[in-house]
């Protein structure tokens, strides 16, 4: 979607947010309200001239929970079709729910994918046959298992793409990719880890580390067996050697994570919360206390992707001190994702899983969509595998989003911090840094938060 889409804001990996397809933005005193001015002279790869209907389109299909499209999950509680209207031929206007401060990081820039503008009417079935949009590319072919190849677009409205066509590989896994990088086959490895390609590091690539959200998110289920009790949950939690963790499988291109969202790159993380150490002995503690010293059996569900299988083992044999027997499954993210619903999804259903949530600008995003309380109306708590419910939570969630004042949510990122310590309906113990690696003469890929953008790539 990089690189043939655009939305109305671009997010940088130090985040700022930077003007694309708007111009420029204001809001109303409480963050509701939200006027993008549209550049004009935009055109879609097929010439067609890009208006602000096809904007009010896109997001009117989006933010429809009918319709059943992933950016329901960012939008769900927040904006409605009735809330975008076009206000003359230059402006879009969001009036949203509730208020969002980060608004035109959230809801409209290349964080949320979904929203790529897409022509007036357009049938979304047909997106992974034709991929439409504004962007530097077109494509010439595609498919979904094995990739495609883009030519520059020759109706781009501003600098073109200095490539003069991108061929996009998919792998079956991330060996096969770090294998055809090592072999000349491809100039970019566009995410690895250390864990499965620790030789990417060891020079003779140019590699781009940065600090980001990336993380393993491991939920257990507060409404099953023995983590219905928060004492079990935090006897897990206390197991994991979270700097342990960082140098083995990481070697340091990660920051310790103290298990909510927030991560150390946000301007909104409260530091002062204590953090959470390894405690075998109160662990052990908890158990008994919980009535179950001698341990249990549960299923654990892990996806197959970048270091969740080397991190999962290290949580099993972690459990393993106190008496608590995970059993592993690790599962292709097709397997493991299912159709993403209640009933439906390991990852949501199992009672322990752990999801690779990767390159948020905001914690937004992991707050509604993992943490609140879900609500099949709006769509809030869409991805809340620990059937979590707090309403406690639900409220200063809320209330972090709308809030425009720096230290006001770090006032509320700190309550919403110490209550999941307390309540830990999951563990983050790490926010890995997003890794990228270029064979030596490939200079200008732009990674930012969620993908990699192309246009200014050279090679020798």
């Amino acid at each position: 979607m990089q690189l043939v889409g655009e939305w109305l804001t671009l997010v940088d990996y130090d985040l700022t947010v930077h003007p694309w397809l708007a111009e420029s933005w204001v809001s109303n005193h409480d963050a509701t309200v939200w006027t993008f001015k549209i550049r004009g002279g935009v055109k879609f790869n097929d010439g067609t001239p890009m208006t602000v209907d096809d904007i009010v389109y896109t997001f009117k299909q989006q933010a429809d929970p009918k319709i059943g499209v992933n950016a329901a999950s960012i939008f769900g509680g927040v904006l409605t079709p009735d809330g975008v209207h076009k206000v003359g031929d230059h402006y879009v206007r969001f009036a949203l729910e509730s208020p969002v401060a980060a608004w035109p990081n959230l809801g409209v820039s290349q964080q949320n994918g979904n929203v790529c503008i897409v022509p007036r009417g357009y049938d979304w079935a047909k997106f992974n046959r034709e991929l439409p949009g504004t962007g530097h590319f077109k494509m010439v072919s595609y498919s979904d298992q094995l990739g495609g190849k883009f030519v520059r677009n020759p109706h781009y409205w501003g600098s073109p793409a200095k490539p003069a066509a991108i061929v996009l590989s998919y792998f079956s896994d991330e060996q096969a990719e770090t294998a055809a990088l090592s072999g000349g086959d491809i100039d970019v490895d566009d995410s690895f880890s250390v864990a499965n390609s620790p030789q990417l590091l060891g020079g003779g690539y140019n590699v781009v580390s940065k600090a980001a959200s990336n993380n393993n998110m491991t939920s257990m289920r507060c409404d099953a067996g023995a983590f219905r009790d928060k004492l079990v949950r935090q006897a897990l939690a206390l197991t994991l050697d979270r700097p342990g963790i960082v140098r083995a499988i990481f070697k340091g291109h990660a920051q310790v994570g103290n298990d909510s969202p927030f991560a150390p790159v946000y301007p909104s993380t409260n530091r002062d919360v204590p953090q959470r150490h390894q405690n075998l002995s109160e662990a052990r503690k908890l158990l008994a206390a919980a009535g179950v010293s001698r341990g249990f059996k549960a299923q654990m569900a892990v996806v197959d992707s970048l270091s969740a299988p080397e991190v999962a083992q290290i949580y099993k044999e972690s459990a393993a001190r106190i008496g608590i027997d995970l059993e592993l499954s690790v599962m292709a993210a097709s397997e493991y994702y299912g159709s993403a619903t209640f009933g439906q999804s390991p990852w949501l259903d199992t009672t322990v899983s752990m999801a690779y949530f990767g390159r948020d600008t905001v914690p937004s995003t992991l707050l509604d969509a993992t943490l609140m309380t879900y609500d099949p109306k709006t769509g809030r708590g869409a991805w809340n595998s620990a059937h979590f419910s707090n309403q406690r939570c639900d409220e200063l969630a809320v209330k972090l989003v709308g809030t425009v004042d720096l230290a006001v949510q770090r006032r509320l990122a700190g309550q919403i911090e110490t209550l999941l310590l307390d309540q830990t309906p999951v563990t983050v113990p790490y926010f890995a840094n997003s890794l990228t690696a270029m064979g030596k003469g490939t200079l200008g890929v732009f990674p930012v938060p969620g993908g990699l953008f192309y246009w200014n790539m050279t090679k020798e």
